[in-house]
């Protein structure tokens, strides 16, 4: 046995013979996952939705994010159908985000986009998750379970955006987010499906000049990649020539 693990194991054994104190017993529920709670521990429980749902707000508004996220849950578990039922996904998702844990986020508001379409915030909801595509393209690192960083990956960061233009394919954040496809699918090196994005890009939004005008240059660009790669052949290089031209 090497000295490390030899280290490592001893270490191990003293956790679990010395005492320890329990802050609280361990609780599970169905919708809200395993939680810490003390004696009396349900105080945060309420049998109204419109109750339970104002827990977890005075809970967020105080930044009690772990109280905030459960009551929050209860909510929608409880009461999926009720008005209250949305804001209360919301926080689900705002929870999340203020704890650093960025995809558990999207997902949260994803599910709040997919599940309440008719929310009043819709567009204000499709913000946050550019933001947090955004952070992810340029460089964050996905978490394991949600708390220890592992890696980028700009495949999970193109299928966020490729999600939030489902969502909204003609709102205010939906062609950079096209374009942002193609950023992270040349990150990837993969230039055929960068080529792909732009293209789209130049076609869907082209009564938008700018942004098709930026799709196009960017295009080429992808295309000239391309031609630098010794398995294209020379018509590749004429693509990105007259995808220039085009943008000219």
């Amino acid at each position: 046995m090497s000295r490390w693990l030899l280290r490592f194991t001893l270490i191990g054994l003293g956790l679990l013979v010395l005492p320890h104190r329990c802050p609280a017993p361990l609780v599970y529920r169905p919708g809200e996952g395993w939680t810490y709670e003390s004696v009396g521990g349900k105080d945060w429980h309420r049998t109204r939705a419109k109750d339970q749902l104002a827990v977890a707000q005075e809970a967020f508004d105080k930044k009690d994010y772990r109280l905030a996220l459960k009551a929050a849950r209860r909510t929608v578990q409880q009461w999926p159908y009720s008005d209250y039922a949305p804001q209360a996904q919301y926080l689900i998702g705002r929870c999340y985000s203020a704890r650093g844990m960025d995809e558990k986020a999207f997902k949260q508001y994803q599910k709040l986009l997919e599940k309440y379409p008719k929310i009043p915030n819709y567009h204000e909801v499709l913000m946050r998750q550019f933001e947090i595509a955004n952070r992810y393209l340029a460089g964050e690192w996905f978490k394991l379970w949600g708390y220890i960083p592992f890696f980028p990956s700009m495949e999970k960061t193109a299928k966020m955006y490729e999600d939030l233009i489902k969502n909204g394919p003609y709102s205010d954040v939906a062609p950079q987010a096209q374009l942002s496809i193609g950023a992270a699918r040349e990150k990837q090196k993969d230039y055929p499906k960068a080529v792909a994005a732009y293209e789209k890009a130049a076609d869907r939004y082209r009564d938008q000049k700018k942004v098709a005008a930026d799709a196009l240059f960017k295009e080429g660009l992808a295309f000239q990649k391309l031609a630098e790669r010794a398995e294209y052949d020379q018509s590749t290089a004429g693509k990105a020539i007259n995808t220039f031209s085009d943008f000219i």
